[in-house]
């Protein structure tokens, strides 16, 4: 179906409607052999709170980015190479609720449907293309992810030294490592990752002393990990608002 489809004018055509609504700060999207499989509206978690993203999925890449009008115009185009996509579902939570993550070794986020049927309909899809996609070029899937960050509203306190409480003065940081909200003083080191920055990158004590001694695997926690940790009651030189996925987020 989808080999029948690249080369048709609907497709060419619903691509080149992408394009435009993206305008001229978007890349361009067509390519010989690239289908546009779907979209929708999908709730992204951002740093500081849910909000919902425009999504594409085509049969190589996923593309989402800002609604600025609906069916019309979006901003902040991101793309991410389906062929280093693994997908986790996760446990409703909340007002949270048909959400899946969507990890890759550069960036890794939650994502939520309207219904059920949505995300299952979304996972299958992304899925098949994933794999049809590694299936061609015989790669194996990616095992490496970059660490889903802890919204901002899930720790009043630092998630390491679980003392410093976050005010205006004293900033929450990510560590890039394992995702949590971290301060300052407990995060002042840097590392290099080569999958996130080809500069080091802000981490956790923690995570820099497993890092330095080659335990990289010990210190990545999944997302439920992160959460049962995190208190109920930003060498990148930008800020932690500045270098989540765009600086809104």
């Amino acid at each position: 179906m989808v080999d029948r489809l690249a080369n048709s004018e609907a497709n060419t055509r619903r691509i080149s409607i992408v394009e435009n609504c993206f305008g001229a700060a978007g890349q361009p999207l067509t390519i010989p052999g690239r289908v546009l499989i779907g979209e929708g509206v999908l709730t992204k978690l951002c740093r500081k709170k849910p909000k919902a993203r425009q999504f594409f999925l085509f049969n190589d890449i996923l593309v989402y980015g800002n609604i600025v009008i609906q069916k019309k115009k979006y901003n902040k185009q991101h793309i991410i190479p389906l062929e280093n996509v693994t997908i986790d579902s996760i446990q409703d939570e909340g007002d949270l609720r048909n959400g899946w993550l969507i990890k890759t070794p550069t960036k890794s986020f939650a994502v939520y449907a309207a219904t059920a049927t949505e995300k299952s309909e979304w996972m299958s899809h992304i899925n098949k293309c994933v794999s049809d996609l590694l299936s061609k070029s015989g790669k194996t899937p990616s095992n490496e992810h970059a660490a889903v960050w802890v919204p901002d509203s899930e720790a009043t306190v630092c998630m390491r030294c679980q003392k410093a409480k976050f005010t205006p003065v004293n900033r929450r940081h990510h560590c890039r490592k394992c995702g949590f909200v971290v301060c300052g003083p407990c995060s002042e080191k840097r590392f290099l990752l080569p999958s996130q920055s080809s500069k080091p990158v802000r981490i956790c004590d923690f995570c820099y002393d497993l890092l330095s001694t080659g335990e990289m695997t010990t210190c990545q926690p999944t997302r439920s990990d992160s959460y049962s940790q995190s208190p109920k009651s930003p060498l990148n030189d930008v800020s932690d608002d500045d270098d989540d996925d765009d600086s809104s987020d």
